[in-house]
């Protein structure tokens, strides 16, 4: 017999955000991600906003959300969504405030409920490609 799709779906981690520790939530994450041990770990490579064509727009926000919905098509294909991201590591080239109020705005966008992902923001230089502004690397969580 089948599982009830009314029965409460159990995650498969638990965000938190202890005490002795400052608020994250206004800077979009959360600081610790514990995983169950019936799970299965999905690692996304660094996703740009490159579109499926290859092609890149010049302007930062654009590729921030585009950068977003090729994570969201890469957890899709493992049968995951972005509620079940645990980690994201966001890499920023000339990271600024601005850049920072831009992916925090996109963060919540994608993130409507609940705590955001643990997140570590990464200034570099320069990433891969040549006029690629943002990379975003997930790990999500699944059971099963």
């Amino acid at each position: 017999m089948g599982q009830s799709t009314d029965a409460p779906k159990k995650p498969a981690f638990l965000l938190t955000n202890p005490k002795g520790l400052f608020d994250p939530a206004p800077y979009g994450f959360s600081h610790v991600a514990q995983v169950a041990s019936d799970t299965r770990l999905i690692f996304l490579a660094g996703q740009g906003g490159e579109t499926e064509t290859g092609a890149l727009q010049p302007d930062f926000g654009l590729q921030v959300r585009q950068a977003f919905q090729n994570v969201r098509t890469a957890l899709a294909s493992a049968g995951a969504g972005v509620s079940d991201v645990a980690k994201l590591t966001l890499l920023v080239v000339d990271h600024t405030q601005d850049k920072l109020r831009v992916i925090g705005a996109e963060l919540d966008r994608v993130w409507t409920e609940g705590l955001k992902p643990t997140c570590t923001l990464i200034p570099v230089p320069r990433l891969a490609l040549d006029g690629m502004l943002f990379e975003v690397e997930a790990v999500a969580v699944v059971r099963g």
